[in-house]
């Protein structure tokens, strides 16, 4: 049974209700009365700000706040202070904690944050640490004086010390000026590998690196781990009685494989050399599932763009480009493919592609994307018909297929809006946004899958085993593909991590097919 309330409690109620409406609105109109005075204030605030200079201003500005989001997290999270960044670790004398200085690298004291990254590397890279174990007691490279060129990550951090723990000696370079993570190389400096590297190399900078890594008394390299071939062309040119004195080559770019076949092609490479970018290991997985999940990771780290409904061009069908493709297309864009190669453009209409010239769409797509191995597949005149704020970037390893330098004129702006983020502004306010300035962008603005990145390591360090341990006669001066076997048991190596048990061929099924039980189950010509 309710209680009824007295008429006077409830008046007394609504005249309290009424009050604090009152105070509410009074206190409101007081705030809004102010509000002039704190505009004039605002107002004065942002002319102080104008005497700054703008341009600078905002570019220091927008690096130091964007440094964090684009950057990937191992970057991001290399703490160095200000002063690192003015002075060129040319120009520093560091030690490591054993007092060797043969080195350089931005600084020496990230090397146990460095150290964890690898260790959380090693924790995906499983078939590579086996490896490691089943032949340390060997040492199959004991003997190897191993000099490397290529992106120094914690994923390739684990390979140079598998070498090491396998017996080599190891010299080591950066392939890309923007790749390198700066606490990985302080940890190898640290272990003591002599390592030649930071992130934002000059160009003279990186010809330095590679120079150093070559170039040391009492020690000749006789064996070259390179990816796109400058340090093979750097020792080629400069060093030739060290180059005549190598005993193998392993290159896994596909740029790189080009200018080895022109060396052989041309007569003049004398040494025996692997093409690893062409092994199945290399183009079936690399390739294809590292790009696929990685275009998006550095498209949306640098530009925060939303994929569904934009018009793509993606320059060539190959792994890469299929990766790419994919992956775009699982997004909801509309994607547009370029190909030289007919069967690669049938596969782009059979996925349901359009194979277009690129001249044709230049005017509306939103993004370009080349990966082809090629040279200004994006020239000035299509930079030129772009529309406003089109995104164009590069997943091929080298950096000539976007020209960049024609855009290195007067009439043109650049504005640094993020890390690796620039803006290309025409005389008319029109704007290009250029990632990485046209360089590899996956591994340039964000981070790659750890166990694809096994899958090459793995195939990279048996190839190197293979060519410092053949017999004389058995690799001439010529560039050789893996054998399969060695293909398929890099592939062996990564099952356990899925659990995946293979069926054998019985005895009978073996001889209808005509294959030993064991493999290699595909022909050498198979990629």
């Amino acid at each position: 049974m309710s209680v009824p309330v007295p008429e006077s409690a409830v008046a007394d109620e609504m005249k309290q209700a009424k009050e604090i409406e009152d105070a509410e609105k009074y206190s409101f109109m007081a705030t809004v009365t102010k509000a002039p005075k704190k505009q004039i204030q605002f107002a004065d605030d942002m002319q102080e700000f104008s005497k700054f200079p703008t341009k600078t201003g905002r570019r220091s500005l927008s690096r130091s706040i964007s440094q964090s989001s684009t950057d990937s997290y191992s970057s991001a999270a290399s703490y160095t202070d200000s002063s690192d960044d003015e002075v060129s670790p040319r120009e520093k004398q560091q030690t490591n904690s054993k007092g060797n200085s043969n080195f350089c690298v931005k600084n020496i004291k990230q090397a146990e944050f460095g150290r964890r990254e690898i260790e959380i590397a090693e924790q995906d890279m499983s078939a590579l640490i086996s490896l490691r174990k089943r032949a340390q007691g060997e040492k199959p490279l004991a003997g190897a004086k191993i000099v490397g060129c290529t992106h120094i990550t914690a994923q390739t951090a684990v390979l140079i010390e598998t070498l090491c723990a396998l017996g080599a000696q190891c010299r080591w370079s950066a392939c890309n000026i923007y790749s390198t993570q700066n606490e990985v190389a302080a940890a190898l400096a640290e272990a003591g590998v002599a390592v030649f590297a930071w992130k934002g190399e000059s160009e003279d900078d990186f010809w330095w690196c590679i120079d150093r890594c070559v170039n040391m008394d009492g020690w000749q390299a006789n064996m070259i781990l390179d990816d796109g071939g400058d340090l093979t062309h750097w020792v080629y040119k400069k060093y030739p009685n060290v180059f005549k004195k190598i005993r193998g080559i392993v290159e896994e770019s596909v740029t790189g494989v080009h200018r080895l076949y022109q060396l052989s092609k041309a007569g003049k490479l004398c040494v025996p050399a692997m093409n690893v970018n062409d092994s199945v290991t290399k183009q079936k997985f690399d390739n294809l599932y590292c790009c696929r999940e990685s275009i998006l990771d550095g498209l949306k780290r640098t530009t925060d763009v939303m994929f569904g409904g934009k018009q793509v061009v993606v320059c060539g069908y190959g792994e890469v480009g299929k990766g790419c493709c994919a992956a775009l297309k699982a997004l909801g864009a509309i994607v547009n493919i370029t190909e030289i190669d007919p069967i690669c453009a049938l596969q782009a209409c059979m996925d349901g592609f359009r194979v277009v010239k690129l001249n044709e769409v230049i005017r509306q797509v939103d993004v370009v994307i080349t990966c082809t191995g090629n040279k200004n597949v994006v020239t000035r005149e299509h930079l030129d018909r772009m529309k406003n704020s089109c995104i164009v970037c590069n997943m091929g390893h080298s950096n000539t297929e976007i020209d960049v330098t024609s855009l290195r004129t007067p009439e043109l702006t650049w504005e640094r809006v993020r890390s690796q983020v620039d803006h290309v502004i025409w005389p008319d306010g029109k704007r290009v946004v250029l990632l990485a300035e046209g360089r590899l962008l996956n591994l340039s603005c964000s981070t790659v899958p750890t166990f694809v990145l096994s899958i090459t390591a793995t195939t990279q360090a048996l190839a190197l085993i293979e060519l410092y341990n053949a017999p004389e006669g058995r690799y001439k001066q010529d560039v050789y593909l893996l054998p399969k076997k060695m293909d398929e048991y890099v592939a062996s190596l990564h099952l356990p991590s899925f659990d995946a048990h293979l069926t054998e061929l019985t005895d009978d099924q073996a001889k209808y097919l005509g294959l030993n039980k064991n493999g290699p189950f595909k022909p050498n010509y198979y990629r």
